[in-house]
């Protein structure tokens, strides 16, 4: 498959989960003054080039809220393993279909012009173990957040890794 076919692939998959999913509540933690720099729609994506996979992120936060709406969709590098969140993970003979899986952002804190944060546990396609996430980052600009995430295995299948992301508000 070419390059651009993988591409658009991907992102018709995270279209498709962003339309069919429900949105998830993401508490946002901070002063006033620094929740309002995130007020709006952010889309991004990460990438780690220690475990090959990559994925896009979206973020909304409307004004005077504390809940947010945020989601990632992670791609796994094998099109025969999909990530699955660790509460729906399930053993099976036949294999999936879908090589990627949404997984909610479930918490960020926003201190001055950083933001830290953690996703929902999910199942690490190729170990089974359960994974853990948490990233930080920074306003390179009022307009671009960039920083990087960590990822912790609970099994002995899975090393620490590590990567990069980015996000952009959308203008509206």
């Amino acid at each position: 498959m070419k390059k651009s076919a993988i591409v658009i692939a991907a992102i018709l998959i995270a279209t498709s989960f962003a339309c069919a999913s429900r949105p998830t509540p993401v508490p946002v933690v901070g002063l006033s003054s620094d929740l309002s720099a995130l007020v709006g729609k952010w889309t991004g994506d990460y990438t780690s080039p220690e475990t090959g996979r990559s994925g896009n992120i979206v973020f909304t936060l409307q004004a005077g809220k504390d809940t947010a709406f945020g989601n990632v969709v992670m791609i796994a590098r094998s099109p025969t393993s999909p990530l699955v969140p660790a509460d729906r993970a399930v053993v099976s003979s036949v294999a999936p279909s879908s090589t990627s899986e949404l997984i909610t952002i479930r918490f960020v804190r926003m201190e001055g012009n950083k933001v830290v944060g953690r996703l929902d546990p999910y199942r690490d396609p190729e170990c089974g173990c359960q994974l853990a996430t948490t990233f930080h980052g920074a306003f390179t600009d009022s307009r671009t957040i960039e920083g990087t995430f960590d990822t912790t295995g609970s099994g002995f299948g899975h090393l620490p890794s590590s990567g990069r992301w980015r996000v952009t508000r959308e203008i509206q």
